[in-house]
C-alpha cells in the first residue's frame, strides 16, 4: 500500500482540479491577448472596433432587443448586464462547451489560475454540507496558513467576524483571499473548541507538481495541472530524482484537467527524445508544430497513471509518452479532449475563450471524444480506498515499475 502523503497529494489534486474544471471547463489554452475588441463610450454604451462585422439590420435588431428588455422587463436591468448576456449568447451559439464569454471578474480568476500563483493564505477548502461550514482539507507547506497554525480538519466558522454558515464555497474563498500584506481573522472549530487565528496574506505559488521518494528507489511525481509554474516545478522534481538516486519514476496525471499548452510542451521537452511533441491544425489546414530538443531524454523505467479525468494538456503528455514508447500508461481511458482554445480580452477586462484548432499526437492521432487507452487497464477501486485508503491503481503501477527495474 502506498504512503499516506502521496495519497493525499492525489486526492487534494483531484479536489483542486475539480474546482478549476467546474468553473472554466477542461481546457488547453494558448494565451493570446487580442487588441482592443471593444471600447466604452462616454455615455456608457459600447462601440465595436469594427462595425463592418454587423449589417445595419443586425445592429437595429440588437438595439431593438436591448430597448425592449430595458423598458419592459419587470425589474431594472443595467447596460453592463445586458452586454454581458449578449456576448455570452454569441459565444454559446457555436455549440461548443469550451467557447465562452467571461466577465472581467472571471477573466481575472482565469488569469490567476493559469499563472499558478495567487494572493491568499495557502489552504485548501472543501464544502461540508452536513456541517454547514467549509473545512480545511489541506495546508500548503511553508504557507501563511501553515506558519499561523491552521490545521487540516479545522472548520471555518467566521471570517473577519462574518458568519460563514451555509455560505457558498466560492464566496468563502473570496473572503479568505485578499491583497498581499493584508490580514484576515479566522474563527475556527477545532475538534469542538473555538480557536481564533489571524493570518497575513502572501503571494502563494501553487504546487502543481509534487514529489515523493517511495519504495526506497521510485520517484512518485504528481502533476495536478499545467500552469506557468509547472515546468520549473517539474524540473526541480527531476533534479531531486537524480539527487535521490531513484531508479524509476511514476508520473500521476489522474484528475489533471489540462491547462497551458506552453507548460505541457516545456514539461515534455524535459523527458522526450528529439522530435515532435504535438501539432495543431485549424479549419484552414494551418497550425503549429511543437518539438523536443531531445537533450534530456528520460531513459529509466517510467509509468504514467491516467484516468477519465486526465484531459487536454495531460493527454498531450500521455499521448507523446505512449507514441515514443518511453513509458507505460496504467489506469483507465482518458477524457478525450483534443482541441485547443485561445483566450482573448476586451479593453474593459472582460474576454473569452475560443476553440481554434485540433491537436494531434506525434503519430498523427487526434484523440478528441476518443481519449487515450492505457497499456494496462485497471479501474479505480473506490470501495477499497474508502475502506483503508488502498489505491489499487497506484499499487499496480508500482508493481509494474519494480518489474521494469529488475
Amino acid at each position: 500500500m502506498n504512503s499516506g502523503s502521496n495519497k493525499k497529494s492525489f486526492f487534494l489534486g483531484m479536489l483542486v482540479s475539480f474546482v478549476i474544471s467546474a468553473f472554466f471547463g477542461l481546457i488547453l489554452v494558448a494565451i493570446v491577448l487580442v487588441g482592443l475588441l471593444a471600447q466604452k463610450e462616454k455615455n456608457g454604451g459600447y462601440l465595436f472596433a469594427s462595425s463592418d462585422s454587423f449589417t445595419q439590420e443586425e445592429l437595429e435588431k440588437l438595439s431593438h432587443y436591448k430597448q425592449k428588455l430595458k423598458e419592459n422587463y419587470y425589474e431594472d436591468i443595467d447596460d453592463e448586464t445586458i452586454l454581458d448576456g449578449m456576448l455570452s449568447g454569441m459565444m454559446l451559439s457555436a455549440g461548443d462547451p469550451y467557447t465562452c464569454y467571461y466577465s472581467k471578474e472571471e477573466m481575472e480568476e482565469m488569469a490567476e489560475s493559469m499563472s499558478g500563483t495567487f494572493q491568499g493564505i495557502g489552504a485548501y477548502l472543501q464544502a461540508d454540507q452536513e456541517a454547514g461550514y467549509a473545512r480545511i482539507s489541506g495546508v500548503m507547506k511553508g504557507s501563511p496558513a501553515s506558519e499561523s497554525g491552521l490545521q487540516e480538519d479545522d472548520y471555518i466558522i467566521f471570517v473577519d467576524d462574518e458568519d460563514m454558515f451555509q455560505k457558498d464555497l466560492n464566496y468563502i474563498v473570496s473572503k479568505v483571499r485578499g491583497p498581499e500584506g493584508t490580514k484576515v481573522k479566522l474563527t475556527l472549530n477545532r475538534k469542538g473548541e473555538k480557536v481564533e487565528i489571524e493570518v497575513e496574506r502572501r503571494e502563494i505559488e501553487t504546487e502543481s507538481v509534487t514529489y515523493e521518494l517511495v519504495e526506497g528507489n521510485i520517484a512518485y511525481v504528481r502533476i495536478a495541472e499545467f500552469t506557468d509554474v509547472t515546468s520549473e516545478q517539474f524540473a526541480k522534481a527531476l533534479e531531486q530524482f537524480e539527487a535521490d538516486g531513484a531508479q524509476g519514476m511514476l508520473v500521476d496525471l489522474r484528475g489533471n484537467p489540462g491547462g497551458n499548452l506552453t507548460a505541457v510542451v516545456e514539461v515534455c521537452d524535459q523527458i522526450l527524445p528529439r522530435g515532435l511533441i504535438v501539432y495543431t491544425e485549424d479549419k484552414y489546414g494551418e497550425g503549429n508544430r511543437y518539438t523536443s530538443s531531445g537533450g534530456n531524454e528520460f531513459t529509466k523505467p517510467l509509468v504514467v497513471l491516467i484516468d477519465g479525468a486526465s484531459a487536454s494538456a495531460s493527454e498531450i503528455m500521455a499521448g507523446a509518452i505512449k507514441d515514443y514508447g518511453i513509458g507505460e500508461l496504467v489506469g483507465t481511458n482518458t477524457f478525450g479532449k483534443g482541441i485547443v482554445q485561445n483566450v482573448f480580452q476586451y479593453s474593459d477586462g472582460s474576454g473569452g475563450k475560443l476553440t481554434v484548432s485540433r491537436y494531434f499526437t506525434p503519430n498523427g492521432v487526434n484523440i478528441h471524444k476518443v481519449g487515450i487507452a492505457p497499456d494496462v487497464e485497471i479501474p479505480f477501486d473506490s470501495e477499497a480506498y474508502l475502506k483503508d485508503e488502498t489505491d489499487n491503481q497506484y499499487d499496480e503501477a508500482i508493481k509494474i515499475l519494480q518489474e521494469k527495474m529488475k
